[in-house]
């Protein structure tokens, strides 16, 4: 496999880190991430990420707050740092832009904020294998697609299910961790688990639990 041409060595990430806090919505290694960005605070920080490294840190809120998200709000210590790859403007003053996840990091602290958006001093170190080409996954391929079908079924949600038939396994669980409406918490337990095996381990659990509460709900 041809080295990525546009990666960053792990060396040169950046140790202070705009964030975008946003409920929900988790971006994980080699994942991508559309954002809709229209507050002020937050079009400041992708027009300055934009003139620097190209890199913003997704990370949860503690509670699945009211939108706009309050700048106190509480945050989970482990995010996810990923590198802009697409950038448009919109007539009506909005910026759209497309995170790719690049590699998770602790929040050592929290730093000064920014034309109103909020930064912290990552620490990548525990995380340094998220920038690794490829993972060994051992993944019931055929169990994972059988129990998203019932999740999916249940909730009335449409996917591209020939398009997932043709993914590889490290992209079918990577884009199901992020795309399955699982709560703050479910998010982040696979968002935190230390290695793909183990998010892939997190996500058929989860995905088990919502079957058999499906079921249960049935009779």
């Amino acid at each position: 496999m041809m080295p990525d041409p546009f990666g960053i060595p792990f060396e040169e990430l950046p140790q202070d880190i705009p964030i975008f806090p946003l409920p929900g919505a988790m971006l994980l290694p080699k994942g991508r991430l559309p954002l809709n960005l229209f507050e002020p605070r937050y079009l400041n920080m992708a027009i300055d990420a934009m003139a620097e490294k190209r890199m913003i840190g997704m990370v949860q809120p503690l509670e699945l707050l009211r939108d706009p998200v309050p700048e106190t709000a509480g945050l989970f210590k482990i995010g996810c740092a990923g590198r802009i790859i697409s950038f448009s403007e919109t007539d009506d003053r909005r910026i759209m832009i497309t995170l790719r996840g690049i590699c998770r990091f602790h929040i050592d602290q929290e730093i000064e904020g920014r034309n109103g958006y909020r930064r912290v001093r990552a620490d990548y170190d525990p995380f340094k294998h998220d920038l690794e080409e490829t993972a060994v996954l051992t993944l019931d391929r055929e169990r994972l697609l059988d129990l998203l079908k019932v999740y999916f079924t249940a909730r009335g949600a449409r996917i591209d299910w020939k398009a997932l038939q043709e993914a590889d396994d490290d992209a079918v669980v990577t884009s199901m961790a992020m795309m399955c409406p699982f709560d703050v918490t479910e998010k982040q337990a696979l968002l935190e688990a230390a290695t793909l095996q183990e998010m892939s381990d997190v996500l058929m659990t989860l995905l088990s639990m919502a079957e058999n509460e499906s079921s249960a709900a049935k009779h």
